[in-house]
């Protein structure tokens, strides 16, 4: 049996898995956690990764392995490749500011669309970049290069220390802002307009590109960013919409042409295989649960159970679920806030209901938008921690208006990093097939109203 390692530097944690190469069959794993925060010191990730290696089992017998990690994270090194400053991550909202100023230099969002297929919000790397410029100048002074963390922790997990033999590969690299996915190419100019001068970026690779060597000699993959690897471990194809309920909540599909979304709603990413991976993404998902279990006093299983007590649309309880700003739409200030309570609704059925609802409006709306943009949606595979609530499950048949394919919880990020290690140990053209476990189906059922009324509260903020 020839096996290969996927691993998930996700925001919360760091998992392993062992896979076999040729079924996708799982033969062991492991899990450790991350500090929480929006700042982190990438060596917090080093050390989760070699504890949950070493949950694992190790990695001395796979063939290959692969790196997928959060996205935009921002982490700086100096000459001699020790990291400067702690990483801002994809939901530090801080360089909000920057992101607004970034925009108007270039002069406005149609021309960053057109430039490298997304418009700057917070979130994303450059804009973190002209955040420590201009607030962090003696950090700033020092830094040589700039990388993502899944591309660091490839690096480190290659035994270098030369910034110069640092890769990444598409799909991370086209969450940056100076990096093109429909060119290829990077947009140095772009990184000077928002750093001031130019810094090492690492090396994009292909699909099966090798970006180093783990020390028994097996080739490391050039990894992706956490979605287009849930994409490809899910192993979705030509119609399926996968949302994914984790820290964020993200709605994508595959595609063959890059959307221009001059709003910024939606962003033109690339994929693991060559081509697009269209996406719109909200900075609040699954922790509105977690919020609405506190408030409620309850767990996970008793939210859901109260949910499922309330009827569609929560008899007009509205909870928009802007608990840490937004990315989508771009309110990186907003807050929370409840709507419609009267007598009626103020117990904790309705809560919990409109809770589930608010979270998965904002999604919806996002499909809405991948769709006006030329995606094709016929169901939707929803993955993530928040897919194991029965009332996200059947509340989500409601607004999508699709049906809902649920596949057994996985690691499906990791999942498609060990399907990659298993594409670059094969050496083929084709990436493996894996069989799939069946998935539970939630037939659509049309809810209308609890769309309609999302909207009129979410146009009160905007």
């Amino acid at each position: 049996m020839t096996l290969v390692a996927g691993i998930d530097s996700s925001t919360q944690s760091c998992k392993v898995v062992i896979r076999d190469a040729e079924t996708g069959k799982l033969v062991r794993q492991g899990r450790a956690a991350h500090p929480d925060g929006t700042e982190v010191h990438p060596d917090a990730w080093w050390a989760a990764l070699q504890e949950a290696i070493e949950q694992a089992g190790g990695l001395d017998d796979v063939a290959a392995a692969s790196v997928a990690g959060q996205q935009h994270g921002m982490v700086v090194l100096d000459e001699n490749g020790e990291v400067v400053r702690p990483a801002l991550l994809w939901n530090d909202t801080r360089s909000a500011g920057a992101a607004a100023d970034l925009i108007q230099e270039l002069g406005g969002g149609a021309k960053w669309a057109d430039a490298v297929g997304i418009v700057p919000v917070a979130s994303f790397t450059l804009t973190k970049l002209r955040w420590l410029a201009r607030n962090e100048p003696a950090n700033a002074a020092r830094v040589a290069a700039v990388c993502l963390p899944h591309d660091w922790l490839t690096w480190k997990l290659s035994g270098s220390t030369d910034i110069n033999t640092i890769k990444t590969d598409r799909s991370d690299a086209s969450g940056t802002l100076y990096w093109s996915a429909k060119t290829n190419e990077y947009r140095p100019d772009l990184l000077e307009l928002g750093f001031g001068r130019l810094l090492k970026t690492p090396e994009v690779l292909g699909p099966t590109g090798i970006a180093g060597h783990l020390p028994n000699g097996a080739p490391l993959g050039p990894g992706a960013g956490d979605n287009a690897a849930a994409l490809f471990g899910t192993g979705a194809g030509p119609g399926d919409a996968v949302v994914s309920i984790g820290t964020s909540g993200t709605v994508f599909v595959s595609a063959e042409v890059s959307p221009d979304d001059p709003s910024g709603t939606v962003a033109g990413f690339a994929d693991v295989t060559g081509r697009f991976l269209p996406i719109v993404v909200t900075l609040n998902a699954a922790r509105v649960l977690d919020a609405a279990t506190k408030l409620l006093g309850v767990d996970h299983d008793q939210l859901s159970s109260l949910a499922l007590q309330a009827p569609a649309g929560a008899d007009g309880l509205v909870l928009i679920p802007y608990l840490e700003g937004e990315r989508t739409p771009n309110l990186p200030d907003a807050t929370g806030s409840i709507h419609g309570l009267t007598l009626r609704t103020a117990d904790p059925a309705h809560l919990a209901r409109a809770s589930v609802e608010g979270m998965l409006c904002g999604l919806a709306d996002g499909l809405d938008a991948l769709i006006r943009h030329g995606a094709t949606a016929n169901r939707i595979v929803l993955v993530g921690g928040g897919a194991r609530s029965e009332a996200v499950r059947r509340v989500a048949a409601e607004l999508f208006g699709l049906p809902v394919l649920v596949p057994p919880p996985g690691e499906y990020v990791a999942d498609g990093a060990a399907r990659q290690a298993a594409w670059v140990a094969r050496g083929g053209a084709e990436p493996p097939v894996w069989t799939a476990e069946t998935p539970e189906t939630y037939e659509a059922v049309a809810a209308p109203l609890i769309r309609e009324q999302y909207k009129k509260v979410a146009n009160l903020l905007k």
